[in-house]
């Protein structure tokens, strides 16, 4: 009340002396400026539901290593938009030779790292001979597969001559695992990030959180940086990712855990939600070299097991869209292949029959502690139950009990993971890989794709691919998972759909 009396009076005061000050001048002079208009706010506290194992997009598979860094901290020569389109970034522009097997990126001058290193064609020259070197430990090592020799005739130019054409190469450039590394701090990335990026990084408390600062001398002047800092919180548990945005003490989860949770926020004032797109393919893998799934008609037998949508609606709710492949329905060339093998449990136990099992069959399955691998993994459990099949459910900690034994030892039966790769169909063509899968005609059809770079001979290519993995079955294919994502409704530029696992905050802002 004192106060308010005090403005009374210095506004009388002014009006009686006439002295031409506006009263805003006035409020001004006798109020902090916090008082007087509201402070906009510039900090933002992001839940994620698993913490990176490390903070070096190049040196780690898990995705969550992006979410936090990949265009916050680490920029590539080209980028992916939100959109999933290719655009420019550190290099300006780029010519392709007619033969498709030259490469000539122009890249742009000015930029530096947090550390002060110049960024130029040698630091890019360095940053992909690592990438593909003999001892790179890159998870997508295979992206620069096709470089035969990398040239900087100078400072701002970079030449990469390949082997043969690679059709995807310009794309895969634009991810994580391609981004540009300093010479200087590429070793001591995993725990202290360094990049071009708008983002610096402040802190990591393991098991807690990670702490960025905004870059106040960010290279890319034609984007307006809002934020000054973000927080990345790891909160596992989904009743307590809703109560951390309840209570504000989060601002937004872009990837939110608990689909049965998300009619709570119906009504609320503060807090919006939003169902975007992405590439997240729930899968139960199978290992095709040993018994029985080395035998088709067991693979499409449990696969006519299962009814989709009663999984989707058991494992998350309702919410996500059947596959038939491992393709979803925003890739190109994406064709419908969830009639194949349709549910049909007689059909099912026929097939198990004649491939010698008339009296059902037992294997466990790896199922990492998430939620949507959990309860998937107990609707198939039911699902075969009726087929008698009996799957043993073996909770695996994800990720460094997953990848140890799964993804690097192949020592599991069945596995349920979500692949969040964009356009990864080519994985059933690796070897090795965990699926343990070898079939040559689809392998030549997945060469081809590269070996074009006509995007419809590519869509035609990958509907065959589809065709034949939905037929062969080496994994079961499940859903698409869509993005869940809660936050404050005053929150402005997060991506709703997500072509590329990410959070990335260059144009994050709260509403006035």
């Amino acid at each position: 009340m004192m106060m308010r009396s005090m403005l009374l009076q210095s506004v009388n005061l002014t009006r009686r002396l006439a002295l031409g000050l506006t009263v805003a001048t006035t409020l001004s002079a006798m109020l902090p400026a916090t008082v007087a208009f509201a402070a906009a706010k510039n900090s933002i506290t992001i839940g994620m539901g698993t913490e990176p194992a490390g903070l070096d997009p190049t040196a780690g598979a898990n995705v969550f290593i992006g979410q936090v860094t990949w265009q916050n901290i680490f920029e590539g020569l080209v980028t992916i938009d939100k959109d999933g389109k290719i655009q420019p970034q550190l290099a300006d522009s780029w010519e392709i030779s007619e033969d498709g097997k030259t490469y000539t990126f122009k890249l742009r001058e000015g930029v530096k790292f947090h550390d002060g290193e110049t960024f130029d064609s040698s630091v890019a020259k360095a940053s992909l001979e690592r990438a593909r070197g003999e001892a790179s430990i890159n998870p997508q090592k295979r992206f620069f597969s096709a470089i035969a020799s990398i040239e900087r005739p100078d400072a701002t130019t970079l030449v990469l001559k390949l082997k043969q054409p690679s059709g995807s190469l310009l794309y895969w450039l634009g991810w994580p695992a391609s981004v540009m590394v300093g010479t200087k701090s590429a070793e001591t990335n995993k725990t202290i990030p360094i990049g071009t990026g708008p983002f610096k990084f402040v802190n990591w408390a393991k098991g807690e959180k990670v702490e960025l600062s905004r870059n106040m001398d960010y290279w890319n002047r034609s984007v307006t940086v809002a934020l000054d800092k973000a927080t990345f919180r790891f909160i596992p548990d989904p009743q307590a990712q809703a109560a951390a945005l309840k209570s504000g003490d989060v601002d937004a989860f872009p990837e939110f855990g608990a689909p049965e949770l998300m009619g709570s926020f119906d009504g609320d004032a503060r807090l919006g939600t939003f169902i975007g797109n992405t590439e997240l393919k729930v899968v139960a893998g199978m290992n095709n070299a040993v018994k029985p799934f080395n035998d088709k008609r067991v693979r499409q037998a449990l696969m006519m097991a299962v009814d989709r949508a009663t999984v989707i609606e058991g494992a998350w709710s309702g919410f996500g869209t059947a596959i038939g492949s491992h393709y979803t329905p925003n890739d190109r060339g994406y064709v419908d292949t969830t009639g194949t093998l349709p549910y049909d449990a007689e059909k099912a136990k026929a097939l198990l029959t004649e491939a010698g099992y008339p009296n059902g069959l037992s294997f466990t399955i790896k199922a990492p502690q998430m939620a949507y691998s959990q309860r998937t993994s107990q609707v198939l459990q039911a699902m075969f139950a009726e087929i008698g099949v009996t799957m043993t459910i073996e909770t695996t900690e994800f990720p460094a009990k997953w990848v140890s034994d799964v993804l690097k030892g192949a020592n599991y039966e069945m596995t349920i993971v979500a692949h969040a790769e964009p356009m990864d169909i080519d994985i059933f063509s690796r070897d090795p890989y965990y699926f343990n899968y070898k079939n040559p005609t689809f392998n030549e059809i997945i060469k081809n794709v590269e070996l074009t770079a006509d995007p419809v001979e590519q869509e035609d290519l990958y509907r065959d691919a589809q065709k034949i993995l939905a037929q062969d079955v080496p994994a079961l294919f499940l859903f698409v998972m869509p993005k869940l994502g809660v936050w404050d409704k005053k929150i402005q530029g997060l991506w709703e759909n997500e072509p590329i696992p990410s959070n990335v905050l260059t144009e994050v802002h709260w509403e006035e």
